[in-house]
């Protein structure tokens, strides 16, 4: 993907650019922030499976795993979080958190997919999961058949490797910089520009200490467009038993001193 990214300017096109950039929003935004994130990891809304399934498929677009994996190894952060059994904290060093834990064996005797079991239950997502790298083959023939080696280039390597980079820097950047209005037991941060490559994943420490928030970002100035989705979903019927903290937590007037279970 790297070395795809890496010849894309040399078959730049107006309408591969924006390829890249929709695909940066359906496969990154709805697919990894909305889906494997809000509510597949924190079960922060309920929508029909059909659309579940659909969401998943899209987050497996993006080659970050299948969703069972990925929301065991997230559920373990939270559990763990910049502890030793949290699987990419950047105490171990940034390029660890960004990306280095992704070529590391699990544990001995650890299977983090335990911590997904209630996805494990699930045949369609199990299936999902299974066939994960599968869904990308028919993607990027189709790109190739539209546009060309520019459509495949910027639209499968460019927006994939930008996505990816974009929501490892929510596990590396996010523990690291920013600013703080929860006292959590973890490093967790509030970062603007984070949450800007991440549709509002980068409003971490409001996120750590309300996980099961579909909203990230509290304040009216902390925008937060994957829960600006979530809304439009709901307000089609697609998107039920929103999670959202009490008011004054939104107001500021109720700051928790510790993590929330």
């Amino acid at each position: 993907m790297h070395l795809g990214a890496l010849a894309a300017p040399f078959f730049f096109t107006p309408s591969a650019l924006l390829v890249a950039f929709l695909g940066w929003w359906i496969f990154g935004g709805l697919g990894i922030c909305l889906c494997y994130h809000r509510l597949l990891t924190h079960r922060s809304f309920r929508t029909p499976k059909v659309v579940e399934y659909t969401l998943a498929i899209l987050g497996c677009l993006t080659w970050q795993g299948g969703p069972i994996r990925w929301v065991g190894a997230h559920r373990i952060h939270h559990k763990e979080s910049d502890g030793p059994g949290d699987p990419h904290s950047p105490r171990r060093g940034f390029f660890w958190a960004h990306c280095g834990w992704l070529f590391s064996p699990d544990p001995p005797g650890v299977d983090i997919t335990d911590a997904a079991r209630d996805l494990k239950r699930d045949p369609g997502l199990v299936f999902i999961d299974r066939w994960h790298w599968a869904f990308m083959i028919p993607l990027a023939v189709a790109f190739y058949l539209i546009g060309g080696l520019p459509w495949f280039f910027w639209g499968i390597c460019v927006r994939t490797v930008f996505t990816n980079n974009a929501t490892f820097l929510v596990n590396s950047a996010s523990h690291l910089w920013g600013y703080r209005k929860f006292e959590t037991k973890d490093d967790s941060k509030n970062s603007w520009w984070v949450a800007l490559l991440t549709f509002g994943e980068g409003w971490h420490n409001n996120h750590h200490a309300h996980q099961r928030s579909a909203r990230h970002g509290f304040a009216w100035w902390e925008i937060d467009l994957t829960y600006v989705m979530i809304r439009l979903m709901a307000l089609v019927g697609l998107a039920r038993d929103v999670v959202v903290p009490a008011r004054a937590v939104l107001r500021g007037e109720r700051p928790v001193l510790r993590e929330e279970g």
